[in-house]
């Protein structure tokens, strides 16, 4: 078994794209708000991170894509969205009501946002970097 298998077997691993303002700021709130401390991180600009958009088939040089692993499943975009803030507990779990739009307009939406995300929020120079508390939880 690899170690990104292993990782994979314990916990859920979401991908986000660490020089972005709005994905960075997601991954911190997934960090103060998953109470149980059951996801993990992983910039798609890291080796584990690159990795695993390249198991999912998408470049992480060109990442337009929102990536979670949890249980054996792969999901993307809005459906990674929905489940990763549904796992929150509530109130957040509230995001599963956005299942009850058709995933078409939800990606359509998701990738209007994916596009444009460093026009709209902004991009860093650096990767985020977690506070010492979140570091074991970022990949």
């Amino acid at each position: 078994m690899s170690d990104i298998d292993a990782l994979l077997a314990r916990h859920p691993v979401i991908v986000f794209d660490g020089v972005c303002v709005l994905c960075s700021a997601n991954a911190q709130f997934m960090l103060r708000h998953d109470r149980k401390g059951v996801f993990r991180l992983a910039a798609m600009q890291g080796e584990t991170g690159a990795a695993l958009m390249r198991r999912a088939g998408l470049d992480p040089a060109d990442p337009d894509s929102f990536v979670v692993f949890d249980r054996g499943r792969m999901l993307m975009n809005s459906d990674a969205v929905i489940h990763i803030w549904s796992r929150l507990g509530w109130p957040w779990k509230i995001a599963m009501t956005g299942k009850l739009i058709p995933r078409m307009a939800r990606d359509w939406l998701y990738g209007m946002v994916a596009r444009n995300r460093y026009r709209m929020f902004g991009k860093r120079d650096a990767c985020w970097v977690p506070d010492a508390d979140q570091a074991e939880r970022v990949i």
